[in-house]
């Protein structure tokens, strides 16, 4: 089974929560993103997310009136992280229940960011997917179900 660390993506960009919404938007154009991880503000702070869909959604809806509001005003916080060692499955399934679409990859510090493209561009979870039971049997590899198709 992959694992989130092998098909994440590695080059994260951040950006602080106090900077403003038109420096969020200019660096989602200029590196082509749809969404910034938002730096802790101290040690033991939660990371967060801003994406375009937040920052649409709320210009929009008018909960935020000017693009020199700042970043945390808007952004998710604190946001779902995975580990690296977390299988590829089980992220794509959380995605599917929490419809959301990309987490950061979180051990000892940001180390990547796994999406909903990576998991579709990366793994081989697509291709063969699992059973429950087959997982079940990954899992517990003792319980006397999981041994009764060994020869």
């Amino acid at each position: 089974m992959m694992q989130a660390k092998e098909i994440m993506t590695k080059e994260v960009v951040t950006v602080s929560g106090s900077a403003t919404v038109a420096e969020a938007v200019a660096t989602l154009k200029e590196k082509g993103l749809r969404a910034l991880i938002v730096e802790p503000r101290y040690d033991g702070d939660p990371y967060g997310m801003v994406t375009e869909t937040d920052i649409v959604y709320k210009v929009a809806s008018n909960v935020i009136y000017s693009i020199s509001f700042q970043v945390y005003v808007l952004m998710s916080k604190p946001c779902i992280v995975f580990t690296p060692d977390l299988g590829a499955d089980y992220v794509a399934r959380f995605f599917a229940k929490s419809r959301i679409r990309r987490a950061p990859v979180i051990q000892n510090g940001l180390l990547g960011v796994i999406s909903i493209s990576d998991i579709l561009k990366k793994s081989d979870f697509v291709e063969k997917p699992k059973s429950d039971f087959d997982r079940y049997c990954e899992e517990n590899p003792g319980a006397r179900e999981a041994r009764m198709y060994d020869d």
